[in-house]
């Protein structure tokens, strides 16, 4: 995700440190399954949904409950953690503050299910039967989804509706269980494994559907049926409008770009074009036959998922490209090779900003500079560090933390996207262009599919291990 901001819990099974994890093997055999049917009644802002979810044991121990993320919880009325803060609340909420949520209405193949933990953020299924590792269940539930009207990632928008997290995600495994799910009003607070999908959206037939993966449509009855299918990736998103599609094809891969008030739709989709072409001769080849990504309301500037992206409606001309490239970005470092973004958010955040920085070193035409580009936010992180010490004497400026342990979303993204950036500037720095890109593929390679723990890129900068962690450790002057 990117912001643009006008600046210069509960753990499901077992709340894990990072420091306990080495990459976690998505092979085909051992992805969890999502077989989902859902249909979208405009008028009530609501969706209805049932699904079958294939859950494999990837962990070295026995389960006997699996924990699913209720995100829409989130923007239930009176919640502890909003989805959006105070600072931003106007600008996402266009009618004043509005509410959603989920209702687990049924789930079979378990004993028993209870939804609870923080904002009534978890559905746990206790199992009928302990599963081994390597055993996989199947269960099945049915929901309803009340939409909130907010320009979201998920929310009825004022223009389109975003559909995201809109059914219960079942949180990555690492070793010993779940990872944790951690409400927050920032950031994207899931860590997630890679998925095979396979979604049938039922919509009113004025609607069109934008999406990533496979996607065929079909109409009939006064309703639109998307019916998408996409493999080995960690969500699946869509969002309704009434758009018009640009496309092209760079680097083998077909680009798609949904837009209804873009109005330089063919310069939004070239970047995008560059950016793949770009990412994939630096990085390695992009990982799916398709890239889309679709204009909408966000109070944000964009949200990656995989295959597919958004971007605000709300994005001067200037910002769209910047926004464009770290979106696409994120199709490498997110959507390809994961990572713990609850809890090291730096880790995908700032090796995406900084993939913008390598895009617009390759394409001059777009007018910004590569070392422009770094000295922004290495002035961004000067001038927060220095009004902290002012206020406060002394300043954190330690990178690995979770999203609870930012004072807000300005540390954030100071902290996560700039001061990233600037640590990825000075590896290149230090280890020289050859071996600096060499490393960069090879994390690329070895772990797409798979979750990365921050050791594990640290490990692909061996030669640079103390540098990178005085910086994520925060004992680095800059």
């Amino acid at each position: 995700m990117r912001k643009i901001i006008a600046f210069g819990t509960l753990a499901l099974i077992v709340s894990l440190p990072l420091a306990a994890f080495s990459a976690c093997d998505n092979g085909a055999g051992a992805r969890c399954g999502y077989e989902i049917e859902a249909e979208y009644f405009a008028e009530e802002g609501r969706i209805d949904g049932s699904m079958k979810v294939t859950v494999p044991n990837r962990t070295e121990n026995v389960l006997e409950e699996i924990p699913f993320a209720l995100y829409p919880n989130m923007f239930g009325e009176g919640v502890k953690t909003p989805p959006v803060s105070e600072l931003f609340s106007s600008a996402c909420y266009y009618g004043g503050v509005s509410y959603g949520g989920i209702e687990i209405e049924e789930v079979t193949g378990g004993k028993e299910w209870s939804v609870g933990g923080e904002d009534n953020g978890v559905l746990s299924v206790l199992l009928s039967k302990p599963l081994y590792p390597d055993e996989s269940v199947a269960l099945f539930v049915r929901y309803s989804l009340t939409l909130p009207k907010a320009d979201h990632r998920l929310g009825i928008g004022e223009n389109c509706v975003n559909l995201s997290y809109f059914y219960p995600m079942l949180p990555a495994q690492g070793e010993s269980g779940f990872y944790a799910y951690a409400p927050a009003a920032y950031g994207e607070p899931f860590t997630l494994d890679t998925s095979d999908f396979s979604v049938t959206l039922t919509v009113p037939a004025e609607m069109k559907v934008a999406c990533g993966g496979d996607a065929a449509l079909s109409e009939g009855n006064g309703k639109t049926v998307c019916r998408y299918k996409a493999e080995n990736v960690r969500d699946a998103a869509f969002v309704l409008g009434d758009f018009k599609v640009v496309s092209d094809e760079r680097a083998n891969v077909k680009i798609d770009y949904y837009y209804f008030a873009d109005a330089f739709p063919e310069e939004t989709l070239r970047a995008a074009c560059d950016a793949v072409a770009t990412y994939a001769e630096l990085f390695g080849e992009y990982a799916y036959p398709r890239y889309a990504f679709a204009e909408t309301d966000l109070y944000f500037g964009g949200m990656e998922y995989g295959g597919f992206a958004t971007i605000s409606s709300a994005l001067r001309r200037e910002e769209r490209t910047a926004v464009v490239a770290h979106e696409t970005a994120h199709q490498w470092w997110y959507a390809s090779v994961g990572s713990d973004q609850a809890n090291c958010a730096w880790q995908d955040e700032g090796l995406a900003e900084y993939s913008v920085a390598l895009f617009f070193e390759n394409h001059p035409a777009y007018g910004v500079g590569y070392r422009d580009f770094v000295a922004a936010s290495e002035n961004a992180y000067r001038n927060y560090f220095n009004v902290q010490s002012q206020l406060s004497g002394e300043v954190d400026t330690g990178m690995s933390r979770p999203l609870s342990g930012y004072s807000g979303e300005y540390e954030y993204r100071i902290l996560a996207y700039d001061k990233g950036v600037v640590l990825f500037d000075r590896l290149r720095e230090t280890m020289g262009d050859r071996k600096f890109f060499s490393s960069l593929r090879s994390y690329a390679a070895k772990y797409a599919g798979k979750l990365a723990s921050e050791y594990d890129l640290i490990g692909c900068f061996s030669s640079a291990e103390q540098l990178v962690l005085s910086f994520t450790e925060g004992r680095c002057v800059i």
